[in-house]
């Protein structure tokens, strides 16, 4: 299997240049078919070979994006489903292109048909890369390595990716001597080091380093911290400088130019629909249309987050509390909004006031924060940037994952911020939108997203 390993990307290459290439055939099938004889001016051949590889260009960009590439690393369901749109994505953008350079409507039938021959196509393309990755790469013989921490939830998630991974024992620092965890490495063709002592943890990284032995490590919050640090060279010494202070006054301004440029358009073109869903939550039960709530920002202010009414009037007479799965506080209405995530839509008028941004950590409410920072006194360190409508943690995680791994996922945006990760984020953001796992709620048995004492 090492052997194989060698050759993954070029087999990802090759089965992603193969439906990108069934792709483009098919687009300048229709061109040359249909669309050039409609223009009024027809274009020289290098003309039509610039649309047809603007098309080309656009789909891999959105299919990179995405991850429609991603055989074997995503599950198959999340392949196809970026895969679907990414194509129905750049269709669209292709079929605008084609109305601005014929300058008039032209019929939108031959993309529609080309769009169903293509889904076809992405349905043949991934079960048939399926079937070659699992033939040539079979799950990964594993090995957990854990100490303080319950390996259930872990090996609950490992689970979930069972083409992928194989748990096939366990070694408990707190029950087995260190040096007999090294000498089980060799035997496995990964290790998964769960959140371990740090010196534990390095001298298990060395000889899985020495063995040549695949290594996956649940990071720790200072190991974040350090991967946003520069590497400087002022002498013979490799020096990290993490210089730990938030956003620069650079990218503050261009990430509010961002915030503006977006939103103030969305919040126009989307209107009607504002106004629709307004009437449909008056009509129900003749309650308030929007939902008022205390939440933290940038270095602990306190403002006012506006959502669409998705809950019963009295869903909080009992303190604050967050949605569970299978919620009966939330109504038919609510149920449609929070699944399609229209209800955080007035927080559009949040970021054009100022005080949150299109992509940063979710804002918490004051109270529960503070639950969180009783168990966790890093999780204010998520307040060194403005909090977001989307972020990081959204896209990667869901509602319910801990707030632990919610503060590992808010200080890796923070540490790696760039303007183009936020572009990244909210074209992402398109994504999960209809993605169910997302909108799940907490157990039924919390009250928080932190597990009740008697777990």
């Amino acid at each position: 299997m090492k052997k194989r390993e060698r050759f993954k990307r070029v087999i990802s290459f090759f089965e992603g240049f193969v439906i990108l290439a069934i792709h483009v055939a098919l687009f300048a099938y229709v061109w040359y078919g249909f669309y050039v004889q409609q223009l009024k001016i027809p274009f020289f051949r290098r003309g039509d070979w610039a649309v047809i590889g603007m098309y080309g260009l656009i789909l891999f960009l959105l299919t990179n994006l995405y991850g429609g590439f991603k055989i074997g690393y995503l599950r198959l369901m999340d392949v196809l489903y970026s895969q679907i749109l990414s194509l129905v994505s750049a269709n669209i953008v292709a079929y605008v292109q084609v109305v601005l350079i014929s300058r008039k409507y032209l019929s939108s039938a031959p993309i529609v048909k080309m769009t169903l021959v293509q889904l076809i196509c992405i349905l043949l393309w991934v079960l048939i890369c399926k079937l070659i990755y699992a033939a040539l790469y079979p799950p990964r013989q594993m090995l957990l390595v854990c100490y303080d921490r319950d390996p259930d939830d872990m090996i609950l998630k490992m689970s979930s990716r069972q083409d992928k991974y194989e748990i096939c024992d366990i070694a408990d620092l707190n029950e087995e001597p260190l040096d007999a965890v090294c000498d089980m490495v060799k035997d496995y063709e990964a290790v998964l080091i769960y959140d371990i002592p740090a010196y534990e943890r390095n001298i298990i990284l060395k000889r899985c380093f020495m063995e040549c032995v695949r290594t996956y490590v649940t990071p720790k919050i200072s190991d974040i911290l350090l991967r946003g640090a520069d590497n400087i060279h002022i002498f013979d010494t490799p020096l990290y400088l993490s210089r730990n202070k938030g956003l620069s006054g650079d990218q503050i301004i261009f990430k509010r130019l961002l915030d503006l440029i977006i939103s103030i358009p969305i919040a126009v073109v989307f209107m009607p629909l504002f106004i629709i869903i307004s009437l449909l939550i008056k009509i129900y039960d003749g309650g308030p249309i929007l939902y008022k709530q205390p939440r933290l920002t940038i270095d602990g202010k306190v403002f006012n987050i506006y959502k669409f009414r998705s809950m019963r009037i009295d869903s909080e007479k009992d303190g604050a509390q967050l949605a569970k799965k299978n919620d009966d506080r939330v109504t038919p209405v609510g149920k449609v909004l929070r699944a399609c995530h229209f209800d955080e839509f007035p927080q559009l008028i949040n970021i054009i006031k100022g005080d949150m941004s299109l992509v940063g950590p979710r804002p918490e409410r004051p109270e529960i924060a503070k639950q969180y920072q009783q168990i966790i006194p890093e999780f204010d360190f998520r307040l060194k940037v403005k909090a977001g409508l989307t972020g990081y943690a959204q896209v990667y995680g869901k509602y319910n994952t801990t707030p632990y791994d919610k503060l590992k996922l808010d200080l890796t945006y923070i540490e790696n911020y760039s303007i183009w990760l936020d572009v990244k984020l909210i074209l992402l953001t398109f994504k999960i939108l209809f993605q169910k796992d997302n909108t799940e709620g907490i157990d039924p048995s919390q009250i928080t997203a932190i597990k009740s004492k008697k777990e």
